[in-house]
């Protein structure tokens, strides 16, 4: 059923499209493919744009919301501000499952290289950012390590050049509110937010703050824009809730397993953007600073052991652009470290007692620097055809130093039962990764406003931290090496002001894929295949009735059999990795002071483990969002989320024996007011 809708919505959609369209569209300037402005049409991959009008619209209240907007990507939403991210990919999880995926703010990466977190995007700015990009596949020459499967760039606001403030105040169900505050002249900006959240699940909700503050000015040659960036969340944390279609059952929706949990984060980034022309060009120059401290009950595990870690980083990109060239030298310092701590027993069978005891399991600390070289070249073969070449050599250098007692040991020395602890301390070593990775592109104008592009890519990821380090079942030593993954895309683009168009292929194979096998130890032996096609529709019918389509339609299969369970599995379907899923939208204002919207959001049904007998149906909903600007100072707005109460999981998950979900919030109605002034 929900196939047949899916299809019968392209259809009818497709049908009031234009067959044609004009160029102006492939001009709109963008900033994450080589750190400076350039033109859709110069890109030869995709690239997808969330701007400042349309994140005004949605007012999203957690990042998922927004990147509906985007084919092909799905940010699995889970308790609280917590997400995993797919990008033509399954949801992957798991230790270094964040590594396939590079989180940038201002084009600097959020979380430093092989220190990465799941949830990394709660650090981002997404509530004050004034556009958000995304690169689907892997990223240009310019991004290094994590830039696998694709690359989200969230860009905070510019500095206005007339002075301006503006306020926003929204309230929600469960105690929800929120607040935004901004105001800028041509010298400096700041922006905060705070929210705070009572959580629709039982013991849970959470409070979040954060801050961007930027000034500019000049530097000697350089023209300067200094950024300051600050949050801090503090979540009770909901798990699971376990039970075939738990989220059906209305009496265990608000069902929280795990009262106790909870995740506390706090994040401090700083950057300087010198921006000068030189002779025949122009230099880019970016120093920055990151620390990130962390701290979380591990409840989705055996014990709940305490985590906390953090990493303190300092870096500089660096990159100097002329008509046909792009070249320069990237390097970061970093310093990190990981404690986890049991204070209770273990509590179920004896091989779990036994095998996790009480006290603590890691206390270690790493240094890493990672340096890299880049490059890449554009020429003209002709009027219509432009060709790019382009490629990256990384170097990650892993410093490890252990603060315990090496060795699968309790933290006094003494031997675990049924062969020794779950956990396992390698001895003090260092570990260095080289990756080098090629990029070659196409781009053909057709036709006035039709382009073609063509790119063959290779990503790459370096073995994380906690893969190497964080062993388990007496594995000394962490033998992996880098994931690559191999992609060809191929796409067809245009549009202008009244439609626009943007339909990509792509086939992908990733190696090395690095996962912790029945034994439980990290191996880099997975094989994954990866093809799909995304198509993104936008129709203007009239200057007040505009309309959105995001499409995905993608299989990813494992290509070989990994120890990842006992039965085979070469030609399943990866868990959590729908072959269908999308978005429609359409937005009507029927008078200058009036707007409104109506959303349908559609995710297909996947299959929740490596063998495919468990799955999840997938789910249909709709959202609706009314503003009301009775005048340039002031408006009022109202969104209505699942407006058709539908039952639904955020995300469904089988662990243990048991089919687990995040169970989706019913029919919730948020309001709210903003003010605006400005000279």
């Amino acid at each position: 059923m929900l196939q047949r809708h899916f299809s019968i919505l392209l259809l009818a959609v497709s049908a009031i499209l234009p067959a044609t369209a004009n160029a102006d569209l492939l001009e709109e300037v963008i900033v994450t493919a080589t750190r400076s402005d350039q033109a859709v049409s110069s890109i030869v991959s995709n690239i997808s744009i969330i701007d400042d009008e349309t994140l005004q619209k949605i007012r999203h209240t957690h990042l998922n919301e927004a990147l509906q907007r985007v084919s092909g990507v799905w940010i699995s939403r889970g308790n609280g501000q917590e997400s995993l991210t797919a990008i033509r990919s399954p949801v992957l999880t798991g230790a270094g499952g964040c590594a396939a995926f590079l989180m940038v703010q201002d084009g600097i990466p959020l979380q430093a290289s092989g220190f990465c977190n799941v949830n990394e995007l709660f650090g981002a700015q997404s509530e004050n950012a004034g556009r958000i990009e995304v690169i689907k596949g892997p990223g240009s020459a310019l991004h290094g390590s994590n830039a696998l499967h694709g690359v989200i760039n969230v860009l905070t606001p510019g500095i206005d050049s007339t002075e301006s403030s503006n306020g926003e105040l929204e309230a929600g169900p469960h105690q929800y509110g929120r607040v935004k505050l901004s105001h800028s002249n041509n010298k400096w900006r700041i922006d905060v937010s705070g929210t705070s959240d009572g959580g629709y699940k039982d013991a849970s909700g959470f409070d979040q703050q954060k801050l961007i503050f930027k000034a500019s000015g000049r530097t000697g040659p350089f023209h300067a824009v200094t950024t300051i960036s600050a949050t801090n969340l503090n979540q009770e944390t909901a798990g699971f809730v376990q039970g075939t279609a738990a989220y059906k059952v209305s009496g265990r929706k608000r069902e929280n397993p795990n009262p106790e949990a909870y995740r506390d984060v706090k994040t401090l980034r700083g950057q300087i953007s010198l921006q000068r022309e030189t002779v025949g060009g122009h230099l880019s120059l970016t120093p920055y600073f990151r620390t990130i401290d962390m701290a979380f009950l591990q409840h989705f595990l055996p014990g709940h052991a305490l985590e906390e870690n953090g990493h303190t980083s300092f870096g500089i990109q660096s990159s100097w652009h002329s008509d046909a060239w792009t070249i320069g030298v990237d390097a970061e310092q970093t310093s990190g470290f990981l404690e986890e701590s049991q204070a209770s027993p273990t509590s179920g069978s004896a091989f779990l007692m036994a095998t996790i005891p009480a006290g603590r399991h890691y206390d270690y600390e790493v240094d890493a620097i990672t340096s890299a070289l880049f490059a890449q070249y554009t020429v003209d073969i002709s009027d219509d055809t432009q060709v790019v070449l382009g490629a990256r050599f990384e170097v990650l250098a892993y410093d490890y130093e252990n603060q315990m007692i090496a060795g699968p040991t309790r933290d006094d020395g003494s031997e675990c039962g049924f062969g020794g602890c779950r956990f396992s301390r390698p001895e003090d070593r260092s570990d260095t990764f080289r990756n080098f990775s090629p990029k070659l592109g196409l781009t053909h104008m057709l036709a006035s406003g039709l382009q073609v592009y063509i790119q063959l890519a290779q990503g790459f990821r370096a073995p994380q931290a906690t893969e190497l380090y964080r062993l388990q079942a007496n594995q000394s030593v962490s033998n992996i090496d880098s994931e690559d993954l191999a992609s060809l895309e191929v796409g067809v683009r245009g549009g202008d002001e009244r439609f626009s168009f943007d339909i990509s292929t792509f086939a992908m194979r990733k190696d090395n894929f690095i996962f912790r096998d029945t034994n439980r130890m990290n191996v880099d032996i997975g094989e994954t295949d990866h093809r799909g096609i995304e198509i993104t529709l936008s129709r203007h019918f009239s200057d007040n009735i505009s309309a959105n389509l995001h499409l995905s339609y993608a299989r990813h299969q494992y290509a070989n059999n990994p120890a990842l369970v006992s039965s085979p599995v070469k030609g399943n379907d990866v868990d959590t990795a729908p072959r269908r899923f999308g978005s429609f939208n359409i937005h009507w204002t029927p008078s200058a002071a009036l707007a409104l919207e109506a959303e349908w959001i559609h995710m297909g049904d996947y299959f929740t483990d490596p063998q495919n007998t468990a799955s999840y149906e997938g789910h249909d909903l709709v959202n609706v969002r009314v503003e009301y600007s009775p005048s340039k100072s002031w408006g009022i707005f109202m969104k209505i989320m699942n407006a058709s109460d539908t039952d639904y999981a955020e995300r469904a998950d089988f662990g243990f024996g048991n089919d687990r979900y995040f169970i989706g919030e019913p029919r919730s109605v948020h309001v709210g007011i903003t003010f605006r002034r400005s000279d």
